[in-house]
C-alpha cells in the first residue's frame, strides 16, 4: 500500500432544498433534458431509463477532452434519480484530474412541498481536491437555482425550452 492510497478519503457533497412544488413537477426538471440543459448542462443521448449512457460537455483541460461521461444507474418515478458522473485523465494534476462518482437526486414531499437532496459521492481525496472543491460550491448554487425553472414548468403553458 501506498502512502496515497493509507492518507486517501472518499468524500461527498449534499445539498438540501426545500421547493414549494409537488415532487412531479421536480421529478420533471431533473429528468427532461432540455430542463437539465436550463440548471446544469445539456446532455447528449439522455433518456432518464436506466442503462442509458449519455455525455456532458464541460471546459477541457489537459489531457482531458472536457466530456463527463454518464448511466443511469437509478429511476424511481418522483423519488430518486440517479447517474454516474465519470471524467478527467490520470495524467491531469488538478481540474480535469481522473473521477469516477456518483449523483443522486432525491425527493421526498414536507408539509410545505418537495425536498430536494443531491448527494455527489465518491470524491477521492487528495486527488479530487479541485473537483471537489470547485463542485461543492457549484452544486450549492444549482440546486436552489432550480427554483426559477420550478415555477416555470409548474405551469405548463408558460414553459420556455
Amino acid at each position: 500500500m501506498t502512502d496515497d492510497l493509507a492518507t486517501a478519503e472518499t468524500r461527498s457533497i449534499v445539498v438540501e432544498e426545500v421547493f414549494p412544488h409537488s415532487p412531479q413537477v421536480i421529478w420533471r426538471a431533473l429528468t427532461d433534458g432540455n430542463l437539465i440543459a436550463r440548471f446544469l448542462m445539456l446532455p447528449t443521448n439522455f433518456a432518464p431509463m436506466v442503462g442509458t449512457r449519455f455525455t456532458f460537455q464541460t471546459k477541457p483541460a489537459g489531457a482531458w477532452d472536457g466530456t463527463i461521461h454518464c448511466e443511469v444507474l437509478e429511476v424511481v418515478d418522483c423519488q430518486r434519480f440517479s447517474f454516474s458522473w465519470k471524467g478527467g485523465d490520470d495524467r491531469n494534476v488538478g481540474y480535469g484530474s481522473r473521477l469516477d462518482t456518483v449523483v443522486t437526486w432525491s425527493l421526498s414531499p414536507t408539509a410545505g412541498g418537495t425536498r430536494l437532496r443531491l448527494v455527489h459521492s465518491g470524491f477521492e481525496l487528495p486527488r479530487n481536491e479541485t473537483a471537489y472543491a470547485n463542485m461543492s460550491g457549484g452544486w450549492t448554487k444549482v440546486v436552489p437555482g432550480i427554483a426559477p425553472l420550478l415555477h416555470e414548468i409548474g405551469e405548463p403553458d408558460k414553459i420556455k425550452e
